[in-house]
């Protein structure tokens, strides 16, 4: 048998760590402005960020938040969310953009554009922004 037959399982353990998420992909570096969700206009100010390898963050209209990401792109899924607690008046519009970003199940980046969509035809349309 070939001695790089041997080796190549160990090449493999090396990719283990690499990052698979939305990140990796063009939106790391980024600061992602919620512009609209499911075609409408979102009014409020909500932030994304991808900080470091398999992780989000941002700020929502009242709250800054972080979680984990966990899918290989162009998978999308967040666990463990947390986010501060305080209240303002535009904690509707957070709550009904925390609801949308944890049910969107898939990612695309296209230049400075970033959109999350999910099986049951919803989408978030995030702007990079300058």
């Amino acid at each position: 048998m070939p001695r790089w037959l041997l080796i190549l399982p160990l090449f493999s353990l090396f990719q283990c760590d690499k990052d698979e998420t939305v990140a990796a992909y063009g939106a790391a570096d980024q600061v992602w402005a919620l512009q609209e969700v499911d075609g409408q206009v979102f009014d409020a100010s909500a932030l994304v960020r991808f900080p470091q390898e398999g992780r989000i963050a941002g700020n929502g209209p009242c709250n800054s938040y972080e979680g984990k990401l966990s899918a290989p792109y162009p998978w999308f899924e967040i666990e463990d969310l947390i986010a501060t607690r305080a209240f303002c008046a535009g904690i509707e519009a957070e709550g009904f953009f925390f609801a949308a970003l944890m049910a969107m199940t898939q990612s695309e980046v296209s230049g400075n554009v970033l959109i999350l969509r999910n099986d049951d035809g919803h989408e978030m349309v995030f702007k990079a922004v300058d």
